[in-house]
């Protein structure tokens, strides 16, 4: 899933300045990012394909610190250009980051900075919108990353709108995405959104990728507590809440157990988690409903007394906002693609099992599970403001396309 927000107004009527081209594209590489990240914008925008119908890109690869640059494997890397590349460029991009935890160089971010004033279109894939928040090109902005350093870069930029649940985010002239893979999807939106879908599908074609992919992150998070909220009074109460999504319980139960009112509550647990204390509670539940699906063979009423939702209806609403398919559809996607004679539970050692011990609080694990065909395709848009919005106001459309799934 990905969304495209409606740009501000002056960002949209920007424009390029004289010395800046549209058709350059700089990728700025730093000591220690991740070879896959890397390759990626290197991949895409680098390559001649103009015999497939894609239209050519000038890339510019850049340094942004003193070389060489160290990359996967102890492989060490020599950027052709340095920082003034990237005055040239029309997109910018930065692929990864070293390092969630410490700052960039301050003369990569204030070129960055100038890039963006100047017109450029800026691009952060996985932690490169660490780099992007670093520079304050995020303030204020709807912003994705990989799920499992979003509540760090909400954390460390509370005024990012950081949503872990999407494949990619554009807002207009800043753009990020979602872990490794997720890369790629940005990437083709951005030939798209440049060139047309003829030009994104054959460059998909030679990728041998699929030109869209369906869902968001949400099927790859896992419940497992974020290392920043581990030493946090909040744990406690975060902990309870995961031991027993079975009951019925909603966000003032849980303020009231951490001896807060509700609206400092949702500012804390938003800060730590990345996320509103309702949306990540409903999230936790939808979670706990597809583990059950997979492994067990209660009814749909069943699942949705165990997980806590009130009714029936209630788990069908989320579910489908969330993953684009009705409990019922999921369950029978999911055993279609079972190996034949496996049982509910079989072939996954952290699966609860089927019956009674099912209803455990706890018992859900962190796999990824596969998500069914859905819905016909459909581009989201969204503001930045309708991230305040609870699931049951905002109600999301996927883009679903038949072919392989792929990771994050």
């Amino acid at each position: 899933m990905s969304h495209d927000s409606t740009a501000a107004p002056e960002a949209a009527a920007r424009k390029l300045s004289g010395r800046r081209r549209k058709e350059i594209v700089a990728v700025l590489l730093f000591s220690g990012g991740p070879i896959f990240e890397s390759s990626i914008p290197l991949s895409v925008f680098g390559i001649d394909r103009q015999d497939a119908g894609v239209p050519r890109y000038r890339l510019l690869v850049a340094a942004g610190e003193e070389g060489p640059l160290r990359t996967t494997g102890g492989l060490e890397l020599t950027a052709p250009h340095g920082l003034e590349a990237i005055s040239r460029a029309g997109t910018v991009v930065v692929p990864a980051w070293r390092s969630i935890t410490s700052p960039p160089p301050e003369e990569a971010l204030d070129a960055l900075r100038r890039a963006h004033e100047e017109g450029a279109r800026i691009v952060g894939l996985c932690t490169g919108a660490f780099v992007l928040a670093a520079a304050g090109l995020l303030d204020g902005r709807p912003a994705t990353t990989h799920w499992m350093y979003a509540p760090t870069l909400a954390k460390r930029y509370p005024s990012v709108h950081v949503d872990p649940r999407e494949l990619f985010v554009d807002d207009g002239d800043v753009l990020t995405s979602a872990g490794t893979a997720a890369g790629i999807d940005l990437c083709l939106h951005i030939v798209r959104t440049d060139h047309g879908n003829e030009a994104a599908g054959a460059l998909a074609r030679r990728l041998v990728v699929p030109p869209r992919r369906s869902g968001g992150q949400e099927r790859y998070l896992d419940r497992s507590l974020p290392e920043e909220i581990g030493a946090d009074p909040l744990a406690e109460v975060v902990a309870w809440a995961l031991e027993h999504l079975h009951e019925q319980f909603d966000v003032e139960t849980l303020a009231a157990r951490a001896y807060m009112s509700r609206r400092t509550f949702d500012r804390r647990f938003r800060s730590l988690t990345g996320s509103a204390p309702l949306q990540w509670l409903i999230t936790q539940r939808v979670l706990q409903a597809q583990r059950l699906l997979e492994t067990s063979d209660y009814s749909v009423d069943e699942v949705a007394g165990r997980c806590g939702f009130r009714s029936p209806v209630a788990l069908r609403g989320h579910f489908r906002r969330q993953l684009g398919s009705s409990p019922a559809a999921y369950r029978a996607a999911y055993r279609a693609r079972r190996p034949q004679g496996e049982k509910p539970g079989d072939g996954d050692p952290t699966a609860p099992p089927a019956g009674p011990a099912a209803a455990l609080p706890g018992s859900v694990g962190a796999t990824p599970v596969l998500q069914p065909e859905s819905a016909v395709p459909m581009q989201t848009r969204r503001t930045a403001a309708a991230m305040s919005l609870s699931p049951d106001q905002y109600v999301t459309s996927r883009a679903t396309l038949p072919g392989p799934r792929t990771g994050t």
